[in-house]
Protein backbone atom coordinates (compact mmCIF):
# COMPACT_ATOMS: atom_id res chain seq x y z
CA UNK A 1 0.00 0.00 0.00
CA UNK A 2 1.29 3.46 -0.88
CA UNK A 3 1.97 5.67 2.11
CA UNK A 4 0.01 8.87 1.49
CA UNK A 5 -0.01 10.15 5.06
CA UNK A 6 3.54 11.46 4.90
CA UNK A 7 3.66 15.23 5.12
CA UNK A 8 5.19 16.76 1.95
CA UNK A 9 8.56 18.51 2.42
CA UNK A 10 7.13 21.81 1.19
CA UNK A 11 4.37 21.62 3.83
CA UNK A 12 6.97 21.03 6.54
CA UNK A 13 8.95 24.02 5.28
CA UNK A 14 5.84 26.21 5.32
CA UNK A 15 5.10 25.10 8.87
CA UNK A 16 8.61 25.99 10.03
CA UNK A 17 8.51 29.36 8.28
CA UNK A 18 5.13 30.08 9.82
CA UNK A 19 6.38 29.30 13.33
CA UNK A 20 9.35 31.63 12.86
CA UNK A 21 7.13 34.39 11.45
CA UNK A 22 4.61 34.02 14.27
CA UNK A 23 7.30 34.08 16.95
CA UNK A 24 8.83 37.22 15.42
CA UNK A 25 5.41 38.86 15.14
CA UNK A 26 4.49 38.10 18.73
CA UNK A 27 7.81 39.52 19.91
CA UNK A 28 7.23 42.74 17.95
CA UNK A 29 3.64 42.94 19.21
CA UNK A 30 4.90 42.68 22.79
CA UNK A 31 7.39 45.49 22.14
CA UNK A 32 4.72 47.72 20.59
CA UNK A 33 2.26 47.08 23.41
CA UNK A 34 4.99 47.88 25.91
CA UNK A 35 5.81 51.08 24.03
CA UNK A 36 2.14 52.08 24.05
CA UNK A 37 1.94 51.44 27.78
CA UNK A 38 5.03 53.56 28.39
CA UNK A 39 3.72 56.48 26.30
CA UNK A 40 0.28 56.26 27.90
CA UNK A 41 1.78 56.30 31.39
CA UNK A 42 3.92 59.34 30.54
CA UNK A 43 0.91 61.14 29.07
CA UNK A 44 -1.20 60.47 32.17
CA UNK A 45 1.56 61.82 34.40
CA UNK A 46 2.02 64.90 32.21
CA UNK A 47 5.64 64.07 31.44
CA UNK A 48 5.21 64.53 27.68
CA UNK A 49 3.92 68.11 27.77
CA UNK A 50 7.22 69.80 26.92
CA UNK A 51 8.02 67.33 24.16
CA UNK A 52 4.53 67.53 22.64
CA UNK A 53 4.54 71.33 22.71
CA UNK A 54 8.02 71.55 21.23
CA UNK A 55 7.25 69.25 18.29
CA UNK A 56 3.85 70.83 17.66
CA UNK A 57 5.35 74.32 17.44
CA UNK A 58 7.92 73.10 14.92
CA UNK A 59 5.07 73.04 12.40
CA UNK A 60 3.92 76.57 13.28
CA UNK A 61 5.29 79.77 11.77
CA UNK A 62 7.73 81.38 14.24
CA UNK A 63 5.94 79.70 17.14
CA UNK A 64 2.63 81.35 16.24
CA UNK A 65 -0.02 78.71 16.96
CA UNK A 66 -2.46 80.30 14.51
CA UNK A 67 -0.23 79.92 11.43
CA UNK A 68 1.01 76.75 9.78
CA UNK A 69 4.60 76.65 8.62
CA UNK A 70 5.43 76.02 4.98
CA UNK A 71 4.02 77.21 1.64
CA UNK A 72 0.34 76.89 0.80
CA UNK A 73 0.91 74.01 -1.62
CA UNK A 74 2.53 71.98 1.16
CA UNK A 75 -0.33 72.70 3.54
CA UNK A 76 -2.83 71.55 0.91
CA UNK A 77 -0.78 68.42 0.20
CA UNK A 78 -0.70 67.56 3.90
CA UNK A 79 -4.49 67.95 4.09
CA UNK A 80 -4.76 65.51 1.19
CA UNK A 81 -2.57 63.01 3.03
CA UNK A 82 -4.51 63.35 6.27
CA UNK A 83 -7.74 62.57 4.42
CA UNK A 84 -6.28 59.16 3.55
CA UNK A 85 -6.68 58.30 7.23
CA UNK A 86 -10.24 59.57 7.60
CA UNK A 87 -13.04 57.20 8.54
CA UNK A 88 -14.85 57.97 5.28
CA UNK A 89 -11.92 57.23 2.97
CA UNK A 90 -10.75 54.19 4.92
CA UNK A 91 -14.30 52.86 5.07
CA UNK A 92 -14.67 53.21 1.31
CA UNK A 93 -11.34 51.46 0.72
CA UNK A 94 -12.30 48.58 3.01
CA UNK A 95 -15.74 48.11 1.44
CA UNK A 96 -14.34 48.28 -2.09
CA UNK A 97 -11.51 45.87 -1.27
CA UNK A 98 -13.83 43.44 0.50
CA UNK A 99 -16.19 43.53 -2.50
CA UNK A 100 -13.31 42.68 -4.83
CA UNK A 101 -12.23 39.79 -2.60
CA UNK A 102 -15.77 38.44 -2.59
CA UNK A 103 -15.95 38.64 -6.39
CA UNK A 104 -12.79 36.53 -6.75
CA UNK A 105 -14.10 34.14 -4.07
CA UNK A 106 -11.47 34.88 -1.46
CA UNK A 107 -14.07 34.78 1.29
CA UNK A 108 -11.66 34.20 4.15
CA UNK A 109 -9.56 37.21 3.15
CA UNK A 110 -12.66 39.41 2.90
CA UNK A 111 -13.75 38.32 6.37
CA UNK A 112 -10.24 38.88 7.68
CA UNK A 113 -10.12 42.42 6.28
CA UNK A 114 -13.55 43.51 7.51
CA UNK A 115 -13.28 41.95 10.96
CA UNK A 116 -9.78 43.27 11.65
CA UNK A 117 -10.77 46.82 10.67
CA UNK A 118 -14.09 46.73 12.51
CA UNK A 119 -12.55 45.41 15.72
CA UNK A 120 -9.61 47.81 15.35
CA UNK A 121 -12.05 50.72 15.10
CA UNK A 122 -13.80 49.58 18.27
CA UNK A 123 -10.46 49.27 20.06
CA UNK A 124 -9.43 52.78 18.99
CA UNK A 125 -12.71 54.29 20.21
CA UNK A 126 -12.53 52.46 23.55
CA UNK A 127 -9.00 53.71 24.16
CA UNK A 128 -10.06 57.27 23.30
CA UNK A 129 -12.87 57.08 25.85
CA UNK A 130 -10.56 55.66 28.51
CA UNK A 131 -7.88 58.33 28.20
CA UNK A 132 -10.15 61.21 27.07
CA UNK A 133 -7.24 63.53 26.31
CA UNK A 134 -7.96 67.03 25.02
CA UNK A 135 -6.76 68.08 21.58
CA UNK A 136 -3.76 70.41 21.15
CA UNK A 137 -4.53 74.05 21.93
CA UNK A 138 -3.65 75.30 18.45
CA UNK A 139 -5.58 76.53 15.46
CA UNK A 140 -6.60 73.29 13.77
CA UNK A 141 -7.26 73.04 10.06
CA UNK A 142 -10.28 70.72 10.20
CA UNK A 143 -13.06 69.86 12.61
CA UNK A 144 -12.62 67.09 15.18
CA UNK A 145 -15.22 65.15 17.14
CA UNK A 146 -13.31 62.69 19.33
CA UNK A 147 -10.64 62.70 22.02
CA UNK A 148 -6.97 63.02 21.15
CA UNK A 149 -5.23 59.92 22.56
CA UNK A 150 -4.47 57.72 20.72
CA UNK A 151 -4.80 59.18 17.23
CA UNK A 152 -7.64 57.42 15.42
CA UNK A 153 -6.21 58.37 12.02
CA UNK A 154 -2.82 56.90 12.92
CA UNK A 155 -4.38 53.77 14.42
CA UNK A 156 -6.84 52.96 11.66
CA UNK A 157 -4.56 53.90 8.75
CA UNK A 158 -1.99 51.45 10.15
CA UNK A 159 -4.65 48.75 10.52
CA UNK A 160 -6.19 49.24 7.07
CA UNK A 161 -3.08 49.82 4.97
CA UNK A 162 -0.96 47.16 6.67
CA UNK A 163 -3.78 44.63 6.40
CA UNK A 164 -4.21 45.39 2.70
CA UNK A 165 -0.43 45.32 2.29
CA UNK A 166 -0.32 41.88 3.90
CA UNK A 167 -3.08 40.60 1.59
CA UNK A 168 -1.28 41.93 -1.49
CA UNK A 169 2.04 40.54 -0.28
CA UNK A 170 0.41 37.15 0.24
CA UNK A 171 -0.47 37.03 -3.47
CA UNK A 172 2.88 38.40 -4.66
CA UNK A 173 5.20 36.08 -6.58
CA UNK A 174 8.51 37.60 -5.52
CA UNK A 175 10.09 38.72 -2.25
CA UNK A 176 10.87 42.18 -3.62
CA UNK A 177 7.24 42.72 -4.56
CA UNK A 178 6.10 41.61 -1.10
CA UNK A 179 8.50 44.09 0.48
CA UNK A 180 7.20 46.79 -1.86
CA UNK A 181 3.59 46.26 -0.75
CA UNK A 182 4.49 46.25 2.95
CA UNK A 183 6.77 49.26 2.51
CA UNK A 184 4.08 51.22 0.66
CA UNK A 185 1.51 50.44 3.35
CA UNK A 186 3.96 51.55 6.05
CA UNK A 187 4.71 54.77 4.20
CA UNK A 188 1.01 55.63 3.89
CA UNK A 189 0.43 55.06 7.61
CA UNK A 190 3.50 57.17 8.42
CA UNK A 191 2.41 60.09 6.22
CA UNK A 192 -1.09 60.09 7.70
CA UNK A 193 0.31 60.20 11.23
CA UNK A 194 2.77 63.02 10.51
CA UNK A 195 0.04 65.02 8.79
CA UNK A 196 -2.03 64.95 11.98
CA UNK A 197 0.77 66.59 13.96
CA UNK A 198 1.49 69.10 11.19
CA UNK A 199 -2.14 70.22 11.04
CA UNK A 200 -2.38 70.52 14.82
CA UNK A 201 -4.98 67.77 15.15
CA UNK A 202 -2.88 65.65 17.49
CA UNK A 203 0.13 65.72 19.76
CA UNK A 204 3.05 63.62 18.50
CA UNK A 205 2.57 61.19 21.40
CA UNK A 206 -1.02 60.65 20.22
CA UNK A 207 0.30 59.58 16.84
CA UNK A 208 3.08 57.38 18.23
CA UNK A 209 0.55 55.64 20.47
CA UNK A 210 -1.81 55.23 17.50
CA UNK A 211 0.95 53.65 15.43
CA UNK A 212 1.76 51.24 18.27
CA UNK A 213 -1.88 50.19 18.60
CA UNK A 214 -2.56 50.00 14.85
CA UNK A 215 0.57 48.04 13.91
CA UNK A 216 0.27 45.61 16.80
CA UNK A 217 -3.43 45.02 16.08
CA UNK A 218 -2.80 44.44 12.36
CA UNK A 219 -0.02 41.98 13.17
CA UNK A 220 -2.15 40.17 15.74
CA UNK A 221 -5.01 39.78 13.25
CA UNK A 222 -2.55 38.53 10.62
CA UNK A 223 -1.11 35.98 13.07
CA UNK A 224 -4.56 34.66 13.95
CA UNK A 225 -5.57 34.46 10.27
CA UNK A 226 -2.37 32.60 9.37
CA UNK A 227 -2.87 30.10 12.19
CA UNK A 228 -6.47 29.45 11.16
CA UNK A 229 -5.45 28.97 7.52
CA UNK A 230 -2.56 26.69 8.50
CA UNK A 231 -4.73 24.37 10.60
CA UNK A 232 -7.46 24.42 7.97
CA UNK A 233 -4.92 23.24 5.37
CA UNK A 234 -3.73 20.51 7.73
CA UNK A 235 -7.31 19.37 8.31
CA UNK A 236 -7.98 19.21 4.57
CA UNK A 237 -4.75 17.28 3.92
CA UNK A 238 -5.61 14.82 6.68
CA UNK A 239 -9.13 14.29 5.30
CA UNK A 240 -7.80 13.66 1.78
CA UNK A 241 -5.16 11.26 3.11
CA UNK A 242 -7.74 9.28 5.06
CA UNK A 243 -9.96 8.99 2.00
CA UNK A 244 -7.09 7.77 -0.21
CA UNK A 245 -5.90 5.28 2.39
CA UNK A 246 -9.44 3.98 2.76
CA UNK A 247 -9.72 3.55 -0.97
CA UNK A 248 -6.39 1.68 -1.16
CA UNK A 249 -7.42 -0.65 1.66
CA UNK A 250 -10.85 -1.43 0.23
CA UNK A 251 -11.16 -5.19 -0.53
CA UNK A 252 -11.37 -6.31 -4.10
CA UNK A 253 -14.68 -7.80 -5.18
Amino acid sequence: MKDVTTVPPEATHRGTSLRVALASSLALIAILVGAFGFVADEVIEGETTRFDTFVTLLFRLNGDISQLAGPLWLQEAVRDFTSLGSFTILGFIVVASAGYLLFIRRFHDALFLVSSVALGTMLSNVLKMIFNRQRPDVEASTHVFTASFPSGHATLSAVVYLTLGALLAKSATSRSLRLYFIGLATLLAFLVGVSRVYLGMHYPTDVVAGWCVGISWAMLCWAVAELVEHYEERRVRTRISVRIVGADEAPLT
